[in-house]
């Protein structure tokens, strides 16, 4: 591991929920690339995690939403062989109610689409993204109605 990736880096993501659907897209960047994952990105420096999650949203994807709640903390750890570590991400993932935009590719995300939490389980994804997906749902539906 550089020095550099030291440490592990914070990122965020969002799942955004539709009329019963999510939100999620191909990646186009390591890692994971051509596995469908919710959008997200990296915090940066001064923001809070909600901020950056919607950011990274928008950033990605061209999609507004509102904040319902936090999911949970996604750990990923990627060993370059059994004694070295790689990289390590930790990211805070959200519950999110769609405002505006219908999605749109870019160099970070490939196809998107609008997909019943059901439906996860025949697409190629990122690891654990259907329990990702199904405990955020659950939350949406506890609380958008409340």
């Amino acid at each position: 591991m550089t020095q550099h990736d030291s440490r592990p880096a914070l990122g965020v993501s969002i799942a955004v929920f539709r009329e019963g659907r999510v939100l999620v897209a191909t990646r186009t960047k390591p890692p994971f690339v051509g596995a469908y994952s919710l959008p997200g990105g990296h915090v940066e420096a001064g923001e809070t995690l909600e901020q950056a999650a919607l950011r990274e949203l928008y950033e990605e994807v061209a999609v507004t939403a509102r904040i319902i709640g936090f999911n949970q903390h996604v750990e990923t750890i990627r060993w370059e062989n059994a004694s070295q570590l790689s990289r390590q991400y930790v990211i805070a993932s959200f519950v999110g109610a769609w405002v505006s935009g219908e999605g749109r590719p870019n160099h970070e995300v490939g196809e998107i689409l609008w997909i019943t939490p059901q439906e996860l389980v025949k697409l190629p994804t990122t690891p654990a993204l259907s329990a990702i997906v199904e405990d955020a749902r659950r939350i949406f539906a506890q609380r958008a109605c409340a």
